[in-house]
């Protein structure tokens, strides 16, 4: 593994962004603030942040290289490589696929979730980012439910959470633009998309014993779970969940699965560690 030395960056040490310079061997770094050692390849970040690498844990931009725009399809594992590209170029060394899997044809259908899933485990030892499957159920794709327990089971999804975005599709067909969207994005007629929508929204009774029996599921597997909506969470968290946490867009209810993280995830200190060095532009760059 080569030696390297970074120079000149504002780098995140600890809880403090300093302008320092880091020594990396052996994938670790070993010393702040030192001389350029022999033998070690230099890079001058001057100008630029020097961060451990980034945890995307909800990658969803991904769908926008599978279907860039309705109607225009680049294959899964083509699409899967150019996003990892593009994650690794912007200091994102962890990816978690956010694939949503729903009751509508098309982009978000079970084909495609099926197509990725093993796209990613297929491609994980090529890729340079440590990639995985963050599955997002819509929770009224009722047909889903028995393949997800048995991915949950096989220990598949990395990260699992409900989606229940029927208020708001609903809301949409009223809407002619946002209605146009989504029936382009699924490849139906318009009439047809309408009697699909009617027909998943008649099982809806149906809904919360599907929630309950696939968040046993995860807990039995020990995979963590997340809920776009409020109240799907508390419909997990009243029968299942030890503690809730909040964040910006989710609610989450168990810790990760224990996964050994590739060396370049952890955080930068001043001790001995694996660390990736990420160089994020910090405003323009100084003349060298």
């Amino acid at each position: 593994m080569t030696d390297i030395f970074i120079e000149g960056g504002r780098a995140l040490l600890g809880g403090e962004i300093l302008e320092t310079s880091v020594q990396i061997a052996g994938g670790k770094i070993n010393a702040v603030e030192s001389g350029h050692g022999r033998g070690s390849l230099g890079i001058d970040a001057r100008g630029l942040l020097v961060l451990p690498g980034i945890v995307d844990l909800h990658g969803d931009a991904f769908e926008r290289q599978m279907m860039p725009r309705p109607g225009v399809d680049f294959p899964v594992d083509v699409a899967l490589i150019d996003s990892d590209r593009q994650a690794i170029g912007n200091g994102i060394t962890t990816v978690f696929h956010a694939t949503t899997w729903s009751w509508e044809p098309g982009l978000r259908s079970a084909e495609n979730a099926r197509d990725l899933l093993e796209a990613i485990e297929t491609l994980r030892p090529q890729l340079a980012a440590d990639t995985r499957f963050h599955l997002r159920h819509e929770t009224y794709n009722l047909d889903a439910e028995t393949e997800i327990e048995q991915w949950l089971s096989d220990g598949r999804i990395d990260l699992f959470a409900f989606n229940d975005h029927m208020d708001s599709t609903i809301a949409s067909l009223a809407k002619p633009q946002k209605r146009s969207r989504m029936v382009e994005r699924t490849g139906l007629s318009g009439e047809t998309f309408d009697t699909l929508v009617e027909r998943v929204v008649s099982r809806g009774d149906a809904v919360p014993a599907s929630i309950a029996r696939l968040a046993k599921s995860a807990l039995d597997a020990n995979v963590r779970m997340l809920s776009l909506t409020t109240m799907t969470a508390r419909r997990c968290e009243g029968r299942f969940a030890r503690r809730a946490s909040a964040s910006p867009n989710f609610r989450s209810t168990r810790k990760p699965r224990a996964r050994p993280p590739r060396p370049v995830i952890s955080s930068c200190s001043a001790r001995p560690t694996s660390c990736a060095a990420a160089a994020i532009p910090d405003g323009p760059r100084r003349p060298t």
